[in-house]
């Protein structure tokens, strides 16, 4: 098969396309051949040399996907040969490849009403989005949300499971994103170039950032009690305690389940996946250098098919 792996940290030049055997299952896991991989900000950052030793080199970057069951392991009855699967792979393996050898509990049915440019797009943006705001914010029905960063990958999901559970939506955003932000669900988009979050925003019960600049200004619209959900750093615990409220950073974790959860939004109408760029994958290197250096709305997405 062929596959896009790093052999030394560095630049996106660094990424070469190689051909490597094809993996074999193992009980618990399903060989998938791979339509569309998506591209993001974690795989640069491990590029450069970020969350991975050395010594486990050469690596196939990567970590999500959608497409079709090539064979099952021993152990696996949930899926079948033929069918069409997306998931959040685990740190070891990686997506930029023609096939891939992954646990069946980590896969899900690839939602019906996505092709699998767009289905690929899914996994790890919107795990993080979900695991951000329902797992560690808490975020119920008829709370109040500001999400920084909302026309990203993650963001852009955010956005709509937020109003998908009823909470009041504030979103920060650039000002060429504002229609895009409020068509999917914000009650409020602001431009964070030209106008000050804090003047708009009052008592939210969930701050989600995405952006990290924005952070320490979260806390004054926080209301006591609440929280800021960080993908980036974690939060001040001096600042959390001077405002009663609580900070939390985490790492997005391989979820089938709840994969599967946000599938039937998606296939109910109730979400929608935006894709910014789309790149074959022998040009993976113009893949991550466009979402390093652009401003992007929505996924880039490889078409390995």
């Amino acid at each position: 098969m062929q596959s896009v792996r790093i052999h030394a940290f560095g630049g996106p030049e660094v990424l070469t396309l190689e051909t490597e055997p094809t993996p074999e299952p193992k009980p618990e896991e399903i060989l998938v051949r791979i339509r569309a991989a998506s591209v993001n900000p974690v795989d640069h950052k491990i590029r450069n040399g970020g969350y991975v030793a050395e010594d486990r080199l050469p690596l196939t970057l990567g970590r999500d996907f959608s497409g079709v069951v090539e064979r099952c392991g021993a152990g696996v009855n949930a899926f079948k040969q033929g069918d069409e699967v997306y998931a959040l792979l685990t740190p070891d393996r990686g997506g930029y490849a023609e096939f891939v050898a992954t646990r069946a509990k980590d896969c899900a049915a690839k939602p019906k009403r996505l092709d699998h440019l767009h289905a690929a797009a899914v996994p790890l943006a919107a795990l993080t989005a979900w695991q951000g705001i329902f797992d560690n914010g808490g975020l119920s029905s008829g709370q109040r949300i500001l999400i920084h960063g909302a026309a990203g990958g993650v963001g852009h999901f955010a956005v709509q499971f937020a109003k998908a559970k009823g909470a009041m939506v504030y979103a920060t955003c650039s000002g060429n994103d504002i229609d895009f932000v409020r068509s999917l669900g914000a009650d409020e988009a602001i431009d964070y170039k030209n106008q000050r979050f804090e003047d708009t925003v009052r008592d939210v019960d969930v701050v989600y950032d995405l952006a990290g600049d924005t952070q320490e200004r979260s806390w004054s619209v926080l209301k006591e009690g609440g929280i800021i959900v960080s993908t980036l750093q974690q939060p001040s615990k001096e600042k959390a305690d001077e405002r009663k409220a609580r900070g939390a950073h985490y790492m997005t974790k391989p979820d089938g389940g709840q994969l599967a959860e946000i599938g039937q939004l998606i296939d109910a109408g109730a979400v929608r996946v935006e894709i910014g760029k789309v790149f074959p994958l022998r040009q993976a290197a113009d893949a991550e250098r466009a979402l390093e250096e652009g401003h992007i709305r929505g996924k880039v997405v490889l078409d390995v098919a």
